[in-house]
């Protein structure tokens, strides 16, 4: 770990500050539109936005790094987030919020996939694992940081959205002067929806609902906040118990996910976020009750994605895997778009409880089909399944292949190292035979 993070600091300290800004524009939108008077279904099409020019950037940055290289696209995207920064509080209409929130979704996720790789070719065969767990931690870390910057200004001024432009301003300092090359960039013709479907239904339609679930954290949770009556320091904190619980129980799961059926799993971790979810329905807005709510919702979602990827993975051919891993990021986007535009409608009918309700509904979504899934098909063995990697929501297509490269070259040395194994443990018998 160490190693990886004396070669990588510069990327992992870049990507941190940019999460920071990421993160701190997504919670202070929330807020800052309930100042304007802005509806909650125009905030919930403002939050959406986000995700469609990020599902876009998604598809079109490899092409875009191909043509120019890293280092042009790098700064040109994070030039366009750093004066978009500034625009929100200069345009304070939802119609030209929706425009930037598209604008500086595309550029983040081009800036991820660019950073994702750098850091991809910056690794090794053995290092790759710990790399991108560092750089998983430096992600959720990031955004749990951004909460702690918005009680320090006034959202209803124009130095919180200064903070993150200069935020991600300087994030690009360590990341363009180091030393680390830039890498060559392939990219694979991603498995369409109806192959990812046939060879994994469970993968593809969870990705599919955890989308929403994902977006209603990242985007919705301040405008929630906001409807709720919580002040600023309340929505901060409670935005942060969502990813602290992430953080919190990422780890854990991933432990159990390398040792049982992997369908089990995700049925409890889904049951125990809907579980939380309808916490949060109940709590009639206690902080302590939203706070445990927030930690038990996100300490499932967060892990619940990367475990959906995992169990993909154990039904695919390794040479299938880069492919289908668009496919799982395709199809967790179109989640993503339409999660807000539902709860924010949601919201307009029954008030903020429309949150949870939302949330609980697609939770439970998974977990039942998850139970329905093994009456279809038995479970592979657990020694013969693909190892588990805590990718998060908030990364880009690179990352989700590099982990299912490392994953693969996990389970081949494992698979090499227990045929030595046996084949010493047979010379032995042998030996003693004789």
């Amino acid at each position: 770990m160490f190693k990886v993070l004396a070669g990588a600091w510069a990327l992992l300290l870049g990507i941190g500050l940019l999460m920071v800004g990421n993160g701190l524009q997504g919670t202070l939108l929330g807020v800052r539109g309930d100042i304007e008077g802005f509806a909650t279904w125009e905030m919930s099409v403002v939050m959406s936005a986000y995700f469609v020019g990020f599902l876009g950037g998604s598809r079109l940055a490899p092409e875009m790094i191909r043509r120019v290289g890293h280092v042009r696209v790098f700064a040109a995207l994070g030039s366009f987030i750093s004066a978009i920064l500034i625009l929100f509080p200069v345009i304070t209409e939802a119609w030209a919020w929706t425009l930037l929130r598209v604008v500086i979704g595309f550029c983040f996720s081009g800036v991820y996939v660019t950073a994702e790789s750098w850091l991809n070719n910056a690794s090794t065969n053995e290092t790759r694992g710990q790399a991108l767990s560092l750089y998983m931690i430096v992600q959720m870390a990031g955004i749990v940081s951004a909460q702690g910057i918005l009680v320090l200004g006034d959202p209803s001024g124009f130095v919180l959205f200064i903070v993150p432009s200069v935020l991600v301003s300087i994030s690009f300092l360590p990341i363009l002067l180091s030393i680390v090359p830039t890498p060559s960039f392939e990219t694979t013709k991603p498995m369409s929806l109806g192959q990812l479907y046939r060879s994994s239904p469970l993968g593809m339609l969870g990705m599919l609902l955890m989308g929403g679930v994902n977006s209603a954290q990242f985007g919705m949770a301040a405008v929630y906040g906001t409807e709720a009556g919580l002040q600023v320091a309340e929505i901060s904190l409670f935005v942060s118990s969502i990813f602290v619980g992430g953080l919190a129980l990422q780890y854990p799961i991933g432990w159990f996910s390398d040792r049982m059926d992997r369908r089990v799993l995700i049925a409890i971790v889904a049951l125990l976020g809907t579980c939380g979810a309808g916490v949060g329905a109940l709590g009639g807005g206690s902080l302590p009750t939203l706070l445990a709510a927030g930690v038990l919702v996100g300490g499932m979602a967060n892990p619940l994605y990367a475990l959906l990827i995992a169990y993909t993975n154990d039904y695919l051919s390794p040479e299938d895997m880069p492919a289908a891993s668009g496919g799982l990021v395709f199809a967790n986007g179109l989640g993503a778009i339409a999660g807000p535009l539902i709860m924010g409608y949601l919201m307009g009918l029954v008030g903020p409880v429309g949150f949870w309700l939302f949330v609980a509904t697609l939770m439970f979504g998974v977990s039942a089909y998850a139970v329905f899934r093994m009456t279809r098909r038995p479970a592979p063995a657990a020694d013969a399944t693909m190892e588990y990697l805590g990718v998060l929501p908030t990364s880009s297509p690179v990352a989700v292949t590099a982990a299912q490269e490392w994953a693969v070259e996990q389970t081949e040395e494992e698979a090499t190292t227990g045929r030595d194994s046996s084949a010493t443990m047979r010379g032995g018998d042998a030996s003693e035979a004789l």
